[in-house]
């Protein structure tokens, strides 16, 4: 069995995010793997890092369990839309205030290196788009895939990182978003 945990950054529960959230969810249940869940916007949490890193704030008790969540992982799924190049601001507040230094990796003394603390772990990035995924990439160099795959996650020691684009959403018709459920679903099921 395969731990997942499948984090949603959409904070509309209503979006299209959160059925290939639950796609997802149904293909690796169905191939027996243990699942927990993260949905950003149901956290109870303040997502400014208010003092940077000069200053830690006490992680309230929805980050606390949501880190014991991605700790507990093999497998993190990572949904999200793509606005404005990058990820959501609330999903962006849940990163600056959970991916700290001393949990996700640990810089050196006197060194330019860190250790990365999620060794171990694999990652997917699945995030809709309202352009096709080669377009994102081509004309913008895909920014919010960077941040989040190189900057954050393969930063910290998760690898490898897999990535999957849905788009366009705001043009696509019920037939096409039933292909992208579907193909959410065997994505589950065959644990990537």
């Amino acid at each position: 069995m395969k731990r997942i945990t499948i984090i949603n950054g959409h904070p509309d529960r209503e979006s299209f995010n959160f059925a290939l959230a639950k796609a997802y969810k149904e293909g690796a249940l169905a191939s027996g793997a243990e699942i927990r869940e993260i949905n950003i916007t149901d956290l109870d949490f303040e997502p400014n890092l208010k003092f940077g890193y000069r200053k830690r704030m006490e992680l309230e008790p929805d980050l606390l369990e949501a880190w014991e969540s991605i700790q507990w992982a093999e497998h993190l799924v990572w949904i999200h839309p793509t606005w404005w190049g990058g990820i959501p601001s609330v999903m962006k507040g849940f990163i600056d205030r959970l991916f700290l230094p001393g949990l996700a990796y640990k810089y050196r003394p006197n060194s330019i290196l860190w250790d990365k603390l999620l060794k171990g772990k694999t990652a997917h990035i699945i995030t809709t788009l309202d352009q096709p995924g080669w377009y994102y990439w081509l004309t913008y160099g895909k920014p919010g895939t960077n941040q989040l795959k190189k900057s954050t996650l393969q930063f910290c020691g998760v690898s490898p990182v897999k990535v999957s684009y849905f788009g366009i959403i705001r043009t696509s018709k019920e037939e096409q978003r039933d292909k992208w459920l579907q193909r959410a679903r065997k994505m589950g099921a065959k644990l990537k």
